[in-house]
């Protein structure tokens, strides 16, 4: 018998485990796509890109990510998916290939007043038992460095078959009891909760909703403890206590039992407990005007307890060592010598380091993770992943460089390299020609948006893309230049003293009636200066990142207005009630109450949606679909797109209604699709369930419908997120349109194409956090490209090739 030496040339060259390195897609049909077939290389990093609303996120998170993440969870048992979000299976044929998919996207880190920084991540906690280890005098375990944890201690008796057993328990928490681990407290002015010159029965109740002969108001004309005939003025000591401040009671109103209770607890209940961005408008005015927010005087904001506060490390309290900016407190770890805890140092220190690493390091960890913008939560999401030993996962990013100055995109490009060359699937949905051009594959969505999109038109390399003439390639290469010639303003705002987060009592004048650019690396307090010290004047309309409130039965009709003068066109030319023509009124289908689908729950795996069978979808009384306006009825209406519903009541027979009246509902309904239209929705259907829109679709949603407001002056946060490159010059249009009309436009952007056609631009910096919150350049684009004196100024030259 010989033995081999050496490579045995009959051996195979490559192992079938090997021969797995594509995520194949076929036939994928989720929302616009269009029978999709792609394959995507293993280990590399694939940019999708494509005009928004093109199938970008169909593809990337609601095929891919999704089955990827539904396989995972149909491994545990049937108990345990009891208790996890149901997903359902994509839309697609064949879906092979796939590895764990870690999603790390823009979803808001979650609006819990509770929620901060340091809880969200890791650190928090390990920063916790850090001071229960070493903080002196000691006080307890990390519960009592919590400000989510109350002190408490109960004694009791307990039964265990017959025989009595005396038990205790203690728990010693770092909650501040007086705003309760807020930090804030909530005083509530009764003098806008009621006129005291009336009596209860003339209406002396003024919250809004709350009628004289309302169920709430009768339960304090009825209770027996107030007269509701006597002014409230007049009220003795005694009844006035009752009325604001009684503790609950039982008491009968009309024979029914009911609990009674004072006046400010109530509206406590009723408005203060509820996030204030989920009410209606008219009620959250009067909230801004009943309830003032201030720091808790107990806690001085830091929502700890004095006990917590007064067991140190060094001088320094765990209140303190939050409230420092992370690259300052990771610098305060790495000097702590102390080996009973080196493993937790050791850990700690390489988290907040990754903060620094990847941009974050001017945050603090008692930063509330609600006031974080979309691009800080996607990278504050990112850190427990930087030093993860996992490989041969999936990652996915939905556009990573939002909210990222010039100067950062670099150090996001590094970052994902670095996913990428430890083995990893990097997925990226991106706009920015910066971060495109270092993939190792594109996957080009369109060819344009909505219906019209839902195609790959370009598969390869970016220099094929560049050559390949689809809209993306044909506009990577773009180059805004510099406005030969400005506007001139008509007046200034002036910002004196402003001192928010970490701005130094900043003093500057933005002009007015000339579109204006504010302008720095992330955290230099560009959203501190303006949503702080401009936003929530008189006149001023401010156009945020923040997220649409909608369910599925939201559309763009619904939420923009578009809906009420539609269905009053339909009534007067019809002679019936507008009511009927609302799906989520009296005319929808009685058997899926307007959804247009019905729904079957099916425990543990996900629900299925089926077209009803009694509207076929139409989501109407079929009695309603009768009435037409113009030869349509209002299924037909609600599917027609943005440019087909404004060429239809600008032009078609629902101008020339028979009824004279109801000649100026279209008009009013073509206004606003001609705001729809104006900032690129125009491929929209007005049914079209605001849940399925993406991102830049919802944020120029909010845009189109905050324009039919009486504002003067327009803030705009950042209006490029979400665009392709082909739209941000529809957009600068939009914008040159609003000034031109005697608006004032002030833009928080990093964009450099928005740069250069700005009339004015605010720098701020130098840098991040304690090292920014100055103004370093003020004047047009022009000179800021010729002094080169900023960050700012040496990449908008590079940009416009000065």
């Amino acid at each position: 018998m010989s033995i081999a030496t050496g490579t045995d040339p009959q051996s195979p060259a490559l192992h079938a485990a090997d021969s797995h390195d594509l995520i194949r897609v076929h036939g994928a049909r989720e929302n616009n796509l269009k029978n999709v077939h792609v394959e995507i290389p293993k280990r590399r990093l694939t940019v999708f890109t494509g005009v928004s609303g093109s199938g970008k996120s169909s593809l990337v998170f609601d095929t891919i990510a999704a089955e990827s993440q539904r396989l995972i969870n149909e491994t545990y048992s049937a108990f345990i998916q009891g208790f996890m979000p149901t997903l359902a299976r994509p839309e697609v044929d064949v879906l092979d290939g796939l590895t764990t998919a870690i999603i790390v996207d823009q979803q808001p880190m979650g609006t819990s007043p509770r929620s901060t920084v340091g809880t969200a991540t890791d650190a928090g906690a390990l920063l916790r038992i850090l001071f229960s280890r070493l903080a002196k005098p000691y006080i307890g375990s990390q519960k009592a460095f919590a400000f989510n944890v109350a002190s408490a201690e109960a004694t009791g008796t307990l039964v265990v078959n017959g025989k009595k057993i005396e038990k205790g328990f203690s728990v010693v928490g770092g909650m501040c009891l007086r705003c309760e681990g807020m930090g804030t407290v909530s005083d509530i002015d009764p003098t806008q909760l009621y006129d005291d010159s009336k009596s209860l029965a003339d209406g002396a109740i003024t919250i809004p909703g709350w009628k004289a002969d309302g169920w709430v108001v009768q339960s304090f004309t009825e209770s027996g403890f107030l007269d509701p005939h006597k002014p409230i003025r007049d009220y003795t000591g005694e009844e006035l206590h009752d009325f604001l401040h009684r503790d609950p009671v039982k008491v009968k109103v009309k024979g029914i039992n009911t609990t009674y209770e004072g006046l400010l607890a109530r509206v406590q209940k009723s408005f203060l407990s509820k996030d204030k961005e989920t009410l209606q408008p008219h009620i959250r005015a009067f909230v801004d005007r009943a309830v003032t927010f201030s720091v808790c005087p107990a806690c001085h904001g830091t929502r700890l307890s004095e006990t917590a506060r007064s067991s140190k490390i060094k001088g320094i309290s765990i209140a303190d060592a939050c409230a420092m900016q992370i690259s300052d407190l990771a610098a305060w770890i790495r000097a702590l010598d102390e080996p009973s805890v080196v493993t937790l140092l050791t850990v700690l220190g390489e988290t907040l380091d990754s903060f620094v690493e990847i941009g974050l390091g001017y945050l603090s960890l008692d930063r509330s993770s609600g006031t974080l913008s979309g691009g800080e939560a996607q990278r504050t999401k990112m850190i427990r992943h930087l030093g993860s030993a996992l490989t041969d996962v999936t990652y996915v990013f939905d556009e990573p460089t939002i909210g990222l100055h010039p100067h950062d995109i670099q150090r996001m490009n590094d970052l994902l390299l670095r996913l990428r060359d430890k083995g990893n699937t990097v997925l990226v949905v991106e706009h920015k020609p910066e971060t495109i051009v270092i993939a190792d594959h594109v996957v080009d969505l369109g060819p344009m948006a909505g219906a019209a999109g839902g195609e790959v038109v370009f598969e390869g390399t970016v220099e094929g893309l560049r050559a390949g003439g689809t809209l993306t390639g044909r506009h990577l290469d773009d180059r805004a230049s510099v406005k030969p010639s400005v506007r001139k303003p008509s007046d200034v705002l002036e910002v004196r003293g402003a001192d928010t987060h970490n701005l130094r009592d900043v003093d500057v004048d933005i002009p007015l009636g000339v579109l204006t650019v504010v302008t720095g690396v992330a955290g230099s307090g560009k959203s501190s200066l303006i949503h702080g010290s401009v936003a929530g004047w008189d006149g001023v309309v401010t156009v945020d990142q923040g997220p649409i409130k909608g369910s599925r039965r939201s559309n763009p009709a619904t939420y923009t207005g578009l809906l009420d003068p539609i269905r009053k066109a339909f009534a007067k030319a019809n002679g019936v009630k507008p009511a009927l023509f609302s799906a989520n009124s009296e005319g929808a289908c009685p058997t899926c109450k307007g959804a247009g689908v019905i729904y079957t729950d099916l425990a543990i795996m996900a629900g299925v949606a089926t077209p009803c069978e009694e509207c076929e979808g139409k989501r109407f009384q079929a009695s309603v679909l009768e009435y037409r306006l113009g030869g349509r009825d209002i299924s037909e209406v609600f599917a027609m797109s943005v440019i087909e519903a404004e060429e239809f009541f600008r032009s078609g027979e629902a101008r020339t209604s028979p009824s004279s009246s109801s000649r100026g509902y279209p008009v009013a309904a073509h206004a606003v699709l001609g705001r729809l239209a104006d900032v690129g929705l125009g491929y929209l259907s007005l049914g079209q369930p605001l849940t399925t829109l993406s991102g830049g679709e919802r944020q120029r949603l909010k845009l189109a419908t905050n324009m039919a407001g009486t504002g003067s002056v327009y803030i705009l946060d950042e209006p490029t997120s979400g665009l392709h490159l082909a739209d941000v010059e529809q957009l600068l249009g939009l914008l040159d349109r609003l000034v031109d009309s005697g608006k004032s436009v002030i833009v928080v952007e990093h964009h450099q194409a928005v740069m250069a056609h700005a009339d004015w631009i605010i720098d701020l910096g130098p840098g991040a956090g304690h090292d920014g919150g100055k103004v370093v350049f003020e004047g047009t684009p022009a000179d800021l490209v010729a002094a080169r004196s900023t960050l700012t100024g040496e990449h908008l030259a590079d940009y416009v090739g000065a």
